[in-house]
């Protein structure tokens, strides 16, 4: 997998992330959950989540990146290998392929400000594996939008290991 990547927007490019990089993922993380409460999704990401410590995580694993753009840090998320447990069951629907490898994207990011980075994070993800996967939380109605808008499939609702639903989506490309 590219260690960086310029991408479609000029200035911008995607890395893997460094520890060095918490505080200024912190702020996209803070960041990120106003635009949540702002358009009404009081319920995800609620608490210190996702906490440095699950950034580390990600990181560890050599899944946790940003997006640099003009030397600023203005996004982030985790690109994660399958399988996902929590991907393991469907309900009320199917994944649109259910036998290739595929990749999760989790925690998802950006400033209010800043355009396009879902696209650019996902022409990032795509040139690493065409087989996508990403679930979002039923409030969080801007992400609903932006990936049916960027060529993803609703398939069905998964449950996280706490047990919260969440409506999962598919993009098989290729």
């Amino acid at each position: 997998m590219d260690k960086e990547l310029t991408i479609q927007t000029p200035g911008r490019c995607i890395r893997l992330a460094q520890p060095s990089d918490l505080p200024d993922i912190m702020l996209v993380i803070a960041a990120a959950k106003g635009i949540m409460r702002a358009s009404g999704n009081m319920k995800q990401w609620q608490g210190n989540y996702p906490s440095e410590q699950v950034l580390l995580a990600d990181m560890q694993c050599g899944g946790g990146h940003v997006i640099i753009d003009q030397g600023r840090t203005v996004g982030y998320f985790a690109f994660l290998p399958s399988p996902d447990p929590t991907y393991g069951t469907i309900y009320e629907g199917e994944w649109l392929d259910d036998t290739l490898p595929y990749h999760v994207v989790h925690r998802i990011a950006s400033y209010p400000d800043v355009h396009n980075v879902l696209r650019d994070l996902l022409a990032f993800c795509s040139a690493q594996d065409p087989n996508l996967r990403i679930d979002t939380h039923r409030d969080n109605t801007i992400m609903q939008h932006n990936l049916i808008k960027l060529g993803f499939s609703y398939c069905g609702i998964i449950y996280l290991a706490s047990g919260d639903e969440r409506l999962a989506y598919q993009r098989v490309s290729g």
